[in-house]
């Protein structure tokens, strides 16, 4: 298909150009026709003719007539002159004012074949670009085509030469493959000699050991049956130092059981008073893990807590009883006692031993909370 040439801008507007000159040219003309064959008026002729005799004898009364007629036709004649002055103005005017529809039209009549004009050549840009873009889709596709048909000329040509490859490397390893084979055989064969070689070494070397062994055994047995006899004279020893240290435990349980009350007495008291201590010292070691110091904390101070508690190690209630003077440092401590919450290592105490816990006091300074 081939491509008609787009009109360049002087060719577009010349056409047009010339048919708005025309007509113009016809409007103005028409104009100029209308003013020269327009027809003359006849000239203003009075309405009222009046005949004027000379009389040989005029009275002033009629002379007075006379002129008041004339006067009367006067105006008459000019009202009729500006009459027909108006209308032939009006006519002037409805010329002009055809001449000027005329141009309108002829502008209107311009303007459209202007517009029209632009949309045909709207529409073949329109054409000549979809031609356009249609050829460059083609040219596209087939550029497109010839890189696939490339693309699959170097697939193939990169699959010939990878077959290629694999027959080389192929026969590249049944090359070496058989090279193996051949030095497996000859290693096969200096193997075998080494193995007779080794195996006649072995045999000397075998027969040397067992000399040795035979020499060592007899060692060895000479050395056991002395290490035999100094490991009986020490078990002896052992034995009779057991037996005095196992006389010496009986002598002590007899002792024990032969004790007054009061003697067992005096050892469950040190026993509790063992469990006390460690169970106070626990309280003061959580209370100081909770314990926040307040800025009036000073050294010296010394608070006297009441402190109540359940058999399970839960605090119930803690209330100043003697107070160290200072608020701040008093309030600290009970709460850091009341954030112990309860202390599981209470549980499965004996009743006897529980019972101090119950209600009691303990004594804390900030060196105890600050542990």
């Amino acid at each position: 298909m081939q491509q008609q040439r787009e009109p360049s801008a002087s060719e577009s507007y010349f056409w047009p150009s010339v048919w708005a000159i025309g007509l113009h040219v016809l409007v103005f003309g028409m104009l100029f026709v209308s003013f020269a064959f327009t027809p003359e008026l006849p000239p203003a002729k009075p309405i009222v003719q009046a005949t004027l005799y000379q009389l040989k004898s005029k009275s002033r009364a009629t002379t007075q007539t006379n002129q008041k007629i004339a006067g009367e036709a006067q105006k008459s004649a000019a009202r009729q002159t500006e009459v027909e002055q108006m209308e032939q103005k009006k006519v002037e005017q409805e010329a002009v004012k055809a001449a000027e529809q005329k141009k309108e039209e002829a502008a209107q009549k311009a303007e459209e074949a202007k517009k029209a004009d632009e949309a045909k050549k709207a529409d073949e840009a329109k054409k000549a670009d979809e031609a356009k873009k249609a050829d460059e889709a083609k040219k596209a596709d087939e550029a497109k085509k010839a890189d696939a048909a490339k693309k699959t000329a170097e697939a193939k040509k990169a699959e010939e030469k990878q077959l290629a490859d694999i027959a080389k490397k192929k026969a590249e390893e049944e090359a070496k493959k058989a090279a193996e084979e051949e030095a497996k055989k000859a290693a096969a064969e200096e193997a075998k000699k080494k193995i007779v070689e080794d195996a006649k070494k072995k045999a000397a070397e075998d027969a040397k050991k067992k000399a040795e062994a035979e020499e060592a055994k007899k060692k060895v047995a000479e050395e056991a049956k002395k290490k035999a006899t100094a490991d009986a004279a020490k078990k002896k020893s052992q034995d009779a130092a057991r037996k005095s240290a196992e006389d010496k435990k009986a002598q002590a349980l007899a002792d024990l059981l032969s004790d007054t009350p009061q003697r067992q007495q005096a050892l469950a008291d040190e026993q509790g008073d063992e469990v006390a201590g460690s169970f106070d010292d626990l309280i003061r070691a959580r209370a100081a893990e909770g314990w926040a110091r307040p800025p009036s904390a000073r050294k010296g101070m010394t608070v006297v807590l009441q402190i109540g508690m359940l058999p399970d190690g839960t605090v119930t209630s803690v209330s100043v009883s003697r107070s160290s003077g200072d608020g701040p440092f008093d309030a600290s401590a009970v709460a850091a006692v009341k954030n112990i919450g309860r202390l599981t290592e209470m549980q499965g105490m004996k009743p006897s031993d529980f019972a101090p816990y119950r209600s009691f006091k303990m004594t804390f300074t900030p060196e105890d909370l600050a542990l």
